[in-house]
């Protein structure tokens, strides 16, 4: 809530002394007013400090006490007095004028400026404004947490953090659920008003009183379908942050409404799915209504575990295709929108992200995320983009499958008790295009002892280093397994730097 007096007059740099009105130190300040008009209650909303020096005041005792009269009126939360400009004290007649009404008075000493309580004001307003923000996007989180559980579990979290009730209703009126469960006696009061805005062409909301409570009535639905009501009352009106966690529940439920829906799921299950096998000829003209519907181009495909399903009704996905389609959880939504970040923040990872593409391109898409889901699940990471792969056929082969492929491909020089010597060799004879000079050279031993490990080589290995297509699987195994095989095999000890050279030539 906005500071009190009690919390200003506390604050000791400011050297602020009460007069009169401790009975009100719990009055919240919504402002400071520095006025020396004889009335500025025109100017004012209720609620300020009002801050003045008395310059401007004729001396009859009357006149203070209309002053405080219209100040009272107004609702303003307290008077400062500065002292030592126009009069060296607060003047008598404004002190007993102050008491006598109940207005609470201060001194403010000559060394403390006007502005400097008008700062400190300020500080207490936005430390105010960022606890309440801080406390709003908790209960979202909170809310968000409890769209898992269906849309009762959102109303229960909702009623728990407002003062007042909740009723979410059916679109006739009917009770669905209440927090709390005793609040349901006030749906019959509320049916007609339902009724008139169910009726309505374009969903809209109600305000009203209810047995001394204020009540809001706003619809549920996406895209102007309207599947239900949730009215909120309580003794008072929303504030600012409870009309932002509202706000965020009749997202939430007005998704969970649309998915309930008889054959909803199925149907935005297969429109993604058709999308992601490139089975819908999205370019062709007879698509636009399609197109329109569907998330705006570019758009990134993100691929998670299908556990992270129900968070599909999260709201930052409103506008997104979700959905499990071959065991992996799917967001396809705005590139802008970060879909891939915001699944990552939600899930702790791993992620995985396809380039920025179009409508036409998911298929390709949907490829580069799975590809960058399987590096973020064997490393562990919450997020990889398709961009931090490495790129050509390395970067296609780069993915535990491949990993998987180059092991079995160079097993029987793996488990050999002289492995390393053994890759080093074929590496560096690869590398240098079957030359053995350059070979042994880049190696650091004698070309009789390549040849040695060559023949032992051919021995072990079940294929043709005499086929180019067998030493190309060579080579690109060896590369994909550079970060698994130590050191040695890249540069052994003593050996000159490989050569890069990566034709293959025959001997």
């Amino acid at each position: 809530m906005p500071p009190t007096l009690g919390a200003i007059l506390r604050t000791p740099r400011l050297r602020l002394r009460l007069l009169s009105g401790d009975g009100h130190l719990d009055n919240t300040v919504r402002w400071v007013a520095v006025s020396e008009l004889t009335d500025p209650t025109p100017y004012l909303e209720g609620g300020e400090l009002v801050l003045t020096t008395g310059v401007r005041w004729p001396q009859e005792d009357d006149t203070a006490h209309d002053y405080v009269r219209r100040l009272l009126d107004r609702g303003v939360a307290g008077l400062g007095f500065g002292c030592g400009v126009a009069h060296e004290e607060v003047p008598e007649a404004l002190v007993d004028a102050a008491a006598r009404l109940g207005l609470p008075l201060i001194a403010v000493p000559r060394e403390t400026p006007f502005i400097a309580v008008g700062k400190e004001v300020s500080r207490l307003l936005a430390k105010d404004e960022y606890e309440g923000l801080s406390r709003a996007f908790d209960a979202q989180r909170q809310l968000t947490q409890a769209a898992l559980r269906g849309a009762e579990a959102v109303v229960d979290r909702l009623g728990a953090e407002l003062d007042g009730w909740v009723l979410l209703l059916a679109p006739d009126g009917a009770p669905r659920h209440a927090r709390p469960p005793d609040a349901v006696s006030r749906w019959a009061g509320l049916t007609a008003e339902v009724r008139r805005l169910g009726a309505a062409r374009q969903p809209a909301s109600a305000s009203l009183s209810q047995d001394g409570q204020t009540v809001s009535i706003q619809p549920l639905g996406v895209a102007g379908r309207i599947h239900g009501f949730i009215a909120v009352g309580g003794p008072r009106a929303l504030g600012a942050e409870e009309r932002m966690l509202v706000n965020g529940a009749i997202s939430l439920l007005s998704l969970e409404l649309e998915r309930s829906l008889p054959g909803a799921l199925e149907m935005h299950q297969g429109v993604l799915e058709a999308l992601l096998n490139g089975a819908v000829a999205i370019n062709d003209p007879g698509t636009a209504g399609l197109r329109s519907a569907l998330p705006r181009e570019p758009v990134t495909v993100a691929l998670t575990d299908r556990s992270a399903a129900p968070l599909s009704g999260d709201p930052r996905f409103h506008d997104c295709l979700t959905g499990v389609v071959d065991e992996c959880f799917v967001v396809v939504g705005g590139a802008g929108a970060d879909p891939a970040g915001v699944l990552a923040e939600l899930t702790g990872g791993p992620v995985g992200a396809g380039e920025p593409a179009g409508l036409d391109e998911l298929p390709a898409a949907r490829a580069q995320a799975a590809r960058a889901f399987d590096l973020a699940r064997s490393e562990e990471r919450a997020l990889v983009r398709h961009g931090d792969l490495p790129g050509g056929f390395l970067g296609l082969l780069d993915t535990p499958s491949g990993s998987r492929l180059a092991h079995g491909l160079l097993r029987p020089l793996l488990v050999h008790r002289s492995a390393i010597d053994l890759l080093a060799s074929l590496r560096a004879y690869l590398a240098a295009s079957g030359r053995w000079d350059a070979a042994a050279e880049a190696l650091g031993v004698h070309r009789h002892t390549l040849r040695y490990r060559l023949t032992r080589i051919r021995e072990l290995l079940p294929g043709d280093l005499n086929d180019p297509d067998y030493r190309a699987e060579l080579w690109l195994a060896l590369r994909m397994l550079e970060r698994e095989i130590p050191l040695a095999l890249k540069k052994p000890p003593g050996a000159t730097a490989l050569s890069k050279k990566s034709g293959l030539d025959n001997e």
